[in-house]
């Protein structure tokens, strides 16, 4: 275990890889740490432990001082306690309880047509428009954005402003831009769902007003869970995914050869959105101990989810971009009770978007190198600014 080691250790990108974390993970599992904003933490590098970690009751979001918790960063939602202590669990497990039956395997399903319809119009525009153009924007980005409108009812008229919201909120170094970010985007919720009282239809916010269990202002967070979730970890995986098979034309070539290659093509773009991913975060509930690290109640946990992801114990060649990867156990969903409900439609959404874009594109190519992108800074998921692609 190594002392007062400052974060962060490498600036993310989807490809470069962080060659000082590898290097601390080699030494230890666990390690003593002062985040960006001046905190002590534990950061945890080792999968095993991350593993048993992601469902360990005694770790949650919520803090009993949350007034005086150790930070991560400036982001009001992502890098500090989130919830209420004392009621924390219970709101998870009805929060699941809710949104579960929108996110079944028979849903998702349901649900493909339309995916796919989405991911066809968007991809009609790319050609229209022509090259040299933008995968971010055009695509990678748009997607998710309107899968997870759809699925709430979301007015398209209003999605833009939602994306605008939800970067600022991940907004890591400036406070009241987040903060501001997360107040508008719970009054647009609390807002849709006296649209959806008022003119129901068939989606998410109308079926939790019509089930009569949940106040206004709690399917108005459920909600905007559901978008904020939904949309930027799904958004960050295209766009890593994307990237990462542009700059191997071996691994384009192959899924553009068998469609079959999808599903695995969308689990190794999982596995490495890790890439563009800060630590998870969590607060202990009890004292517990890490890999012989004794760690305190209160004390913030960081769960390093790319030096899981890039475990050498675990995956065959971690830093290889790899669609043809057979064993491929990623954490990106979480595991165990925690485990992310939205896996099926993020799936979902990975699968066709790769495979239309080579189908359709097949000459397609990266028009720089994928080491020189720039990646959007102070913001939950180091976003490509842009993935310029002609064809």
């Amino acid at each position: 275990m190594t002392d007062q080691i400052q974060l962060p250790l490498d600036l993310p990108h989807p490809a470069r890889p962080q060659r000082n974390l590898r290097e601390l993970q080699k030494r230890a599992p666990v390690h003593r740490v002062t985040t960006a904003v001046g905190a002590p933490a534990w950061l945890v590098t080792g999968y095993h432990e991350i593993r048993g970690l992601l469902g360990d009751a005694r770790l949650g979001r919520s803090h009993p001082d949350p007034d005086n918790a150790p930070r991560s960063g400036e982001s009001v939602l992502l890098d500090g306690p989130r919830g209420d202590y004392e009621t924390e669990q219970a709101w998870v497990s009805t929060m699941r309880s809710r949104l579960q039956p929108f996110f079944s395997p028979r849903h998702v399903q349901a649900m493909r047509p339309r995916v796919e319809a989405l991911t066809g119009d968007l991809l009609d525009l790319l050609a229209k428009q022509g090259p040299p153009a933008d995968l971010a924007r055009s695509l990678a980005l748009a997607l998710p954005r309107e899968v997870i409108g759809d699925l709430l009812g979301v007015p398209a008229e209003d999605r833009a402003a939602l994306d605008e919201w939800t970067t600022a909120i991940s907004d890591a170094s400036d406070r009241e831009r987040s903060a501001s970010g997360l107040a508008s985007l719970n009054a647009y919720g609390r807002e849709l769902v006296a649209r959806k009282r008022a003119d129901p239809g068939e989606d998410v916010v109308s079926r939790l007003g019509a089930d009569g269990s949940l106040t206004d202002d709690e399917i108005a967070q459920l909600a905007m869970g559901v978008l904020f979730a939904g949309y930027e970890t799904t958004a960050a995986a295209l766009c890593v995914g994307t990237t990462l098979l542009l700059d191997s034309r071996d691994q384009w070539r192959a899924l553009r050869d068998d469609p079959g290659l999808a599903p695995a093509a969308a689990e190794e773009s999982l596995r490495v959105v890790s890439r563009l991913l800060p630590p998870d975060i969590r607060y202990a509930r009890a004292d517990l101990e890490i890999a012989g690290a004794a760690v305190e109640r209160g004390e913030l946990v960081m769960l390093d989810m790319y030096a899981a992801a890039h475990d050498e114990a675990v995956f065959d060649d971690p830093d290889r971009f790899d669609i043809t990867r057979e064993n491929n156990p990623h954490l990106s969903f979480g595991f165990g009770l925690r485990y992310c409900i939205g896996a099926p439609l993020a799936r979902l959404e990975l699968q066709t978007a790769l495979t239309e874009l080579t189908r359709r594109f097949p000459e397609m190519q990266l028009t720089a190198p994928a080491g020189e992108l720039t990646v959007r800074r102070a913001s939950f998921a180091a976003i490509p600014e842009s993935i310029p692609v002609a064809w």
